[in-house]
């Protein structure tokens, strides 16, 4: 329990990786904003005492692993990441003649699975991701 982290009364190690994705109208935004998200993910983490260990954009998904401490649950804080997010996007990087609260730049839900002692092998498959689709596109028969 080295990487173990603490609050008041417990040690905690609470890992998860986590995939969601743009709703289907705004994948070509999304193409063009990814290089801005990876700072403003880690920000919003930060709000809810989380950390993102790693994080991989993909061209239409987000791949990360992100420590959340117990006292949040983890629907708590993607929900959290995903809603403040949309609406930094929408005032920083679309029209500014709209209100932008409740826009919706992320499709509802997401994939979670605690990582356990796997941590290595998430990493490992976060950092590749890219590379395996590509992989996986060209023995593809057509």
């Amino acid at each position: 329990m080295d990487s173990a982290e603490s609050l008041n009364r417990s040690k905690w190690e609470c890992k998860y990786h986590v995939v969601f994705i743009p709703k289907c109208c705004r994948k070509v935004l999304y193409e063009k904003l990814r290089p801005h998200l990876g700072e403003v993910f880690k920000k919003l983490a930060e709000q809810k005492e989380s950390r993102i260990l790693e994080g991989h954009l993909m061209v239409d998904h987000v791949h990360m692993l992100i420590s959340i401490p117990p006292k949040y649950a983890v629907s708590q804080v993607i929900g959290f990441i995903k809603g403040k997010s949309a609406i930094h996007l929408a005032r920083v990087y679309g029209e500014r003649k709209r209100n932008f609260v409740g826009q919706h730049f992320w499709a509802r839900g997401f994939f979670v699975s605690t990582v356990g002692r796997d941590e290595a092998t998430v990493r490992d498959y976060i950092r590749h991701q890219e590379k395996e689709d590509l992989r996986l596109e060209q023995m593809l028969p057509w």
